[in-house]
């Protein structure tokens, strides 16, 4: 065979090869249903074959939205992809997306039109960037995009034409018939997307493992593990000494009718369907007549309801009836505008009078009154029953029930019991008030720290994003005052300019972050943050706002070092204009400040957190450290012990602002808590990257639950902390901050991420402290070396069935100290 037939067989062949590629290279992009997402499957020898979602929708709030319909792709010449979906058949806005390569997605806009309805939409790439063709009423628009796709232009309406139809095919994925977009991808393109497919199915995988299973999986594990542990003394690195903290938020009732002591529910009577549906003025209030609710002249233009009384007999139920003890005393006051005199009581179900005084009101103005109501019995069902003398009409606002007995004996103080048990855990840092209620539900239920602080009756109440009232009374002069009585950092956490992407629609129909507060009114927002700053550090002698706070009876100041500047927020383009533009100012006005900023509520690899980490890298002096969340399986954990290892060393510092391990039974029980415990020694191994954590949520009333797992849980008369609050007081009481070199060895590949040590010293006090975690089913057994153990130890020692909801460390004396028993977690001062 000449070599001229040979060339021409090569090239048959290779051209056979690359047809063969790329009929192999085909995909179909499309959305199985509204519900479901983006999609995409490839075209293989024996037809399509479905690998996985690309992305789904991130528009408007959990359950009535996150829906794609007709999602229209766009493939660009560099490889880049830009897709737009509708989100529903009445909002004036449609959803519009980029990704490098089909597998990261950067966070969704949500571009305004003036429409009300953006049907069939339709991506076009054109030579200075993008058209954008949708249907309104028949009608086809065009909105003009930049090649970024960050920027859009009011629509126009446009003729019909070729290019707004979307090009769409029906391709047969196993037994069913989809609609969708076919297109033609590189070798290169092809492998990353399987890559990422395989990486996602390995993880759920492994993060799949659970201690439960234990009894099936593990049954060959019937002997004693061993393993050693190297300690080098010499060897240590500093770490953050604030790595154990406390989140506050007010859900499932952590405030009003948990820590906040206040007795009498729905007390300034502004309670409003807005807050939940049937509320009105006067639930939890009870009359033997109807009740009169008023607004003329109010107390307060920030309380503006108030009732109007007779001789009718008024009582009110409290958070699931009002606990009281015998011998204990409780402060009642009340806002009178008129002449009374009131009989005040504490009944029981039953009718039984336990508790009595009186109130005499005088006067035509607003006064408050007071008195002090002693029980004679212990009852956890009591109600507060006011019985007024005389037929003519008064108005009441703000009656209160207070326990004498609170935290610290402060007035409008905390539930004591709780207070303590939240104190014991030695938290360096608190977080408060949000969470979700930072941002709050749509662009008029942001929370506004100003409408908190002064006179309880001009505190501005509000809505709840969990859907109840604030009453406000634990409000910011509040928060700061806890934390300095427990000896916690402040990181007060305000929203950045936008809603929870969550929120309802608003009348216009737009739901999610509705567009942020109008960039017009940026500067006076920022003016609010910074005001914070000033109130909580300022010299009342000169400063407006640090006078409310030295009227309130904190003269000195609270030496605020953080902020945090959102929440769980999507990192599209609305949030971070305002963001930058709001740690711009901060920086500038307040360099001392050290500002936290957010990644969104997931994990890498998710869109809000690679987005959000990439404009912390971009602007490093911006923010001193961002707040990851996330809420994970037990196996998870185990299997992403690693997760900080590659972080860079220097800059921008890690806050794990909201996390927990869970299980299907959604309770932190010792499974859970053991997860938890390795997770943190790998936390302190990398205290160098990660300054802050905290367990979220933190509190939760059982009657009234929003969210599991919690840390504690309670009623009006118990509180049950869990395995999870036990693994955050040991790793906080026994924190420190130098880490120690450790290094685990001679144990098997299969068992290594299920056993953890760690040991930390503090610099302070120069006492070591070794952790040690044991999640298997059967005894470990760890010899130490490069220190030397006392032949006897004290320890505290956390173990039990890893079912158990209620297992609670216990002090125990040992020979045998680094001889663990299953499933166990083990602290010893060295």
């Amino acid at each position: 065979m000449n070599r001229i037939v040979r060339f021409l067989l090569v090239l048959l062949l290779l051209g056979i090869s690359c047809f063969a590629k790329a009929q192999e290279n085909t995909v179909f992009v499309y959305s199985p249903d509204e519900r479901s997402g983006l999609h995409i499957a490839v075209n293989e020898s024996d037809g399509w074959h479905h690998l996985g979602q690309l992305c789904g929708s991130d528009y408007g709030p959990w359950g009535a939205e996150k829906r794609m319909h007709d999602p229209s792709l766009c493939h660009v010449s560099d490889g880049s992809w830009r897709l737009v979906f509708a989100v529903n058949n009445h909002a004036p806005l449609f959803a519009a997306a980029y990704s490098p390569d089909l597998v990261t997605w950067r966070p969704q806009d949500y571009p305004r039109v003036g429409s009300r309805q953006c049907w069939q939409p339709v991506v076009r790439s054109t030579n200075s960037g993008f058209d954008v063709f949708y249907v309104s009423d028949g009608q086809t628009y065009r909105v003009r995009a930049s090649i970024d796709f960050r920027r859009f232009s009011a629509e126009e309406k446009v003729d019909k034409a070729a290019d707004c139809v979307p090009a769409r095919t029906e391709v047969t994925i196993g037994d069913k018939v989809f609609r969708g977009q076919k297109f033609v991808i590189s070798d290169d393109e092809m492998e990353k997307i399987r890559a990422h497919f395989q990486q996602l199915s390995t993880d759920a995988q492994l993060s799949s493992e659970r201690m439960y299973d234990d009894t099936k999986n593990l049954l060959w594990l019937t002997e004693p593990v061993s393993a050693t542990l190297s300690v080098n003394l010499t060897q240590e690195k500093t770490i953050s000494d604030k790595l154990i903290g406390i989140f506050f938020e007010d859900i499932s009732y952590a405030a009003d009718g948990g820590l906040y002591a206040e007795m009498v529910q729905n007390r300034d009577f502004e309670y409003s369907e807005r807050d939940r549906h049937k509320w009105t003025a006067t639930t939890a209030w009870h009359s033997s007549s109807p009740i009169t609710v008023a607004t003329d002249n109010p107390l307060s233009e920030q309380n503006p309801h108030h009732a109007l009384i007779g001789n009718e007999t008024l009582w009110n139920e409290g958070w699931d009836g009002m606990a009281v003890e015998k011998g204990k005393k409780y402060d009642f006051s009340i806002y009178v505008r008129g002449t009374k005199a009131f009989t005040v009581q504490l009944q029981t179900e039953n009718g039984t009078t336990i508790a009595q005084s009186t109130v005499k009101a005088v006067g035509n103005k607003w006064r408050r009154y007071q008195t002090v109501l002693t029980a004679k019995a212990t009852d956890a069902k009591t109600r507060l029953v006011i019985v007024p003398q005389g037929k003519n009409r008064v108005a009441i606002d703000m009656v209160s029930l207070f326990p004498q007995e609170t935290f610290k004996n402060r007035k409008n103080g905390l539930r004591r019991d709780l207070a303590e048990t939240i104190a014991a855990l030695h938290p360096k840092f608190m977080r408060f008030p949000g969470g979700c209620m930072s941002h709050g539900q749509g662009m008029d239920n942001i929370y506004h720290w100003n409408e908190t602080v002064g006179p309880l009756h001009e505190r501005k109440p509000a809505m709840n994003i969990w859907h109840y009232h604030q009453t406000r009374g634990l409000g910011f002069f509040e928060y700061f005052q806890f934390c300095e009585d427990i000896g916690a950092e402040p990181l007060p956490v305000l929203a950045a300019g936008v809603p929870c992407q969550n929120s309802d629609a608003n009348t216009e129909g737009v739901a999610g972050q509705q567009g942020g507060i109008p960039m017009e009114q940026m500067p006076a927002y920022i003016d609010e943050l910074c005001n914070l700053i000033d109130w909580a550090n300022g010299d009342p002698a000169t400063n407006k706002w640090a006078k409310i706070r030295a009227d309130a009876g904190h003269p000195a100041p609270f030496n605020l070092k953080y902020i945090g500047i959102g929440n769980e927020d999507i990192i599209g383009t609305v949030f971070e204009e305002r963001y930058t533009m709001i740690c711009q100012a901060l920086h500038e006005r307040h360099p001392e400040i050290k500002v936290c900023g957010t990644v969104g509520p997931f994990h890498y690899p998710s869109a809000d957190y690679i987005e959000g980490w990439k404009l912390c890298r971009q602007h490093p002096e911006l923010q001193y450290m961002t707040d990851e969340h996330y809420y994970e399986s037990t196996g998870w954990f185990l299997h992403h012990r690693d997760y900080y290892d590659s972080y860079p060393r220097e800059g921008t510092k890690v806050y794990l602002g909201e996390w927990a391990a869970s299980t299907h039974v959604k309770r932190p029980n010792v499974e859970t808590a053991l997860a938890e415990a390795i997770y943190l020694t790998d936390i302190e191994r990398n205290g160098d990257v990660v300054e802050m954590t905290s367990y979220a949520p933190m509190l939760c009333k059982r009657s009234n639950a929003n969210w599991d797992p919690d840390m504690i849980y309670f009623t009006n008369t118990t509180v049950r902390t869990t395995p999870a609050y036990e693994v955050q007081r040991i790793f906080s009481v026994y924190g420190g901050d130098r880490y120690v070199g450790t290094e685990l060895k001679d144990i098997s590949a299969e068992l290594k991420h299920r056993i953890a040590a760690s040991v930390v010293r503090d610099s302070k006090t120069g006492r070591r402290y070794l952790k040690l975690v044991n999640a298997l089913p059967v005894e470990l057994n760890v010899q130490v070396e490069g220190v030397q153990l006392p032949a006897t130890v004290k320890c505290e020692q956390l173990t039990g069935a890893i079912d158990d909801q209620n297992a609670r460390a216990e002090v125990i004396e040992t020979n045998k100290p680094t001889t663990l028993p299953p499933y166990s977690l083990r602290v010893i001062e060295l």
